[in-house]
């Protein structure tokens, strides 16, 4: 029986139903291209899957808390799966102790990672101009990402997750993205979907006007900006940043070198194609005085040098009084550092740059800069007149024997033009370039 007979047997009001609710959904597929970033609602294609979704994550969180992860990981803590059966659905989760383990050293509770996953708040989704085919989804208060990724791309996430653990410990301040958790959801008669939570690196979004997606080359790398006073939101490219620059003045030393740092790690790993996604927020004026005043230099340092709380957000407050920390400036008219130990009303110089101790040596060997005040300062810059969000995403693409032969192709196709199939460590090199040219 074709499909047409068996709608003809339907009753008038199912058919009638069906055609408002696929009415429903084109126009609002319509306002969602338009508006780049929108609630799911129950309307929405994804409901169902976000409801499950939230569900899932909330019991693997919980799985977390009843279990907490040792101190020391093992090698099987690395490869563990949890299963977990849902009404209509199981979820499995990779390598769940490694992540709590490590959510916890960037001074995130699992208590308010669960809550924000699973909290009531709907999700929204983003439809990006990326030609990537997976589906991308924040949470509610748009501080976590949520993307599907293919069977292989989680394979090799997960085959380098040591490697990739060490390097953020070596260097607490990278710019790569931070991955928080890697699931699968199975639906019967649906099949599986991976899936990766990670930080948004565009957290929290108010007042950001510009979002670009850099990966150091011309080829399709431009695209068309939101028409003025609209609401869409377009992730510009390179091309559409020429003439700029990212200006972070005193930081741009440490800017350029967390990029060859991560972008020589990213090529160890034999990966091409990521971005340098890059925001622009600009400041306020009490913001930036703020940014500038010696109490924030106190705060910023403290929470840069301190053990795991480098790697949080300090709410700015009262200094302990018994308290000692580590401050560093520009010593005025020259390139030289300061660093100083400060206690309550009495400032004792110790030592600048030339004369290296235990502790400067080791925060120079990680790379390490003054942290902003302020959410999500590992992928925050300030600079003097705005702030930049800046991050490494997208680091799954292999170069393997298909994506050697799209270079030999665009090679005869786009002569004497840069394109971004090339080898890992020309890719690394050219968009290292890119930020030291577009930087000052």
């Amino acid at each position: 029986m074709s499909q047409s007979e068996m709608d003809a047997q339907e009753p008038w009001s199912i058919r009638r139903s069906r055609t408002m609710r696929r009415k429903l959904m084109w126009n609002a597929r319509q306002q969602w291209k338009l508006l780049g970033l929108f609630e799911i609602g129950k309307q929405h294609e994804f409901y169902e899957f976000t409801c499950m979704l939230k569900e899932g994550l909330a019991a693997a969180v919980q799985n977390s808390i009843d279990n907490p992860p040792p101190n020391e990981l093992a090698e099987a803590d690395f490869k563990m799966e949890v299963n977990q059966r849902h009404d209509g659905f199981k979820m499995r989760t990779f390598a769940g102790s490694v992540f709590s383990h490590f959510r916890q050293r960037l001074g995130m509770t699992e208590k308010e990672y669960q809550l924000s996953l699973s909290s009531k708040g709907l999700y929204l989704q983003f439809i990006s101009n990326s030609k990537s085919k997976a589906d991308f989804f924040l949470t509610n208060d748009k501080r976590f990402f949520l993307k599907t990724q293919n069977k292989k791309e989680v394979r090799f996430l997960l085959s380098n997750l040591r490697v990739y653990m060490e390097h953020l410990e070596k260097y607490p301040h990278s710019l790569i993205v931070k991955f928080l958790g890697v699931h699968r959801i199975k639906i019967p008669n649906q099949g599986k979907k991976y899936f990766i939570v990670m930080q948004s690196v565009f957290y929290p979004d108010e007042r950001i006007n510009e979002r670009y997606d850099i990966k150091g080359c011309q080829v399709s790398r431009w695209t068309d900006p939101a028409p003025e006073s609209s609401q869409e939101i377009v992730v510009l490219k390179d091309l559409n940043f020429e003439g700029k620059y990212i200006c972070v003045d005193q930081q741009r030393a440490w800017l350029v070198r967390q990029m060859e740092i991560d972008s020589q790690f990213l090529q160890r790993l034999n990966v091409l194609d990521y971005s340098l996604l890059v925001a622009v927020q600009p400041l306020h004026v009490d913001e930036r005085m703020k940014s500038q005043s010696f109490a924030s230099l106190i705060i910023r340092t403290k929470q840069s040098v301190n053990g795991s709380s480098s790697l949080s957000f300090s709410v700015p407050g009262i200094v302990e009084e018994e308290s000692a920390v580590l401050v560093s400036e520009m010593v005025c008219g020259t390139e030289q550092c300061q660093v100083r130990e400060v206690h309550p009303g009495r400032p004792i110089p110790l030592q600048t740059l030339g004369a290296q101790s235990s502790v400067e040596s080791k925060l120079q060997a990680q790379n390490r800069r003054l942290l902003p005040s302020f959410k999500n300062p590992l992928h925050v810059i300030d600079g003097p007149e705005a702030r930049y969000f800046v991050g490494i995403v997208d680091i799954f693409t292999v170069y393997g024997f298909r994506k050697k032969l799209e270079y030999l192709w665009k090679c005869l196709r786009y002569r004497g033009q840069a394109f971004s199939t090339v080898s890992p460590d020309v890719y690394a090199r050219r968009l290292c370039h890119w930020v030291e040219s577009h930087s000052v």
